[in-house]
């Protein structure tokens, strides 16, 4: 069986093409005892509202019609952000080269934050110029990727 997250993607995929756009991620998750179904969108030269609200109706409506989702959710269409998570290996083959922020589960010489270059991505595997050196993390020690906006 089909994951909620896999099922609204398909639906939404031509959705999402029609306005030019590209389907970052979806969502679907509870917070402070709501659910909420969260479509991601990126566009080369930026998502903007009438994006997000073009996608939101047209999805609203497939959502409506092929009724996916048991009980009531919060349905919400967004950019996927400057500083968006990295999760498939297309990702990080993307935005090889740019600046990253790793996160840990556990700390690595006493902290868990490694904000540096993406360098490498093997088998799960993330590498990281923290300050000229290339440091290597394995899948399960990751808790996050995310790209980082300097200034």
């Amino acid at each position: 069986m089909k994951k909620v997250t896999e099922i609204v993607a398909q639906l939404a995929a031509d959705a999402v093409a029609r306005q030019g756009c590209e389907l970052w991620d979806v969502e679907y998750v509870r917070e402070a005892g709501q659910w909420f179904l969260r479509l991601y969108l990126d566009k080369e030269g930026g998502v903007d509202i009438l994006d997000c609200e073009a996608v939101s109706r047209e999805v609203s409506d497939l959502l409506d019609e092929a009724d996916p989702i048991e009980g009531s959710y919060v349905f919400e269409v967004s950019s996927a952000g400057a500083e968006r998570p990295l999760k498939r290996p297309g990702d990080f083959q993307r935005f090889m080269g740019s600046p990253v922020l790793l996160k840990t589960y556990k700390p690595r010489d006493g902290r868990k934050e490694f904000p540096g270059t993406l360098t490498g991505y093997e088998d799960g595997a993330v590498l990281v110029d923290v300050g000229g050196q290339t440091l290597r993390f394995e899948k399960n020690e990751i808790a996050l990727v995310r790209l980082r906006v300097e200034f």
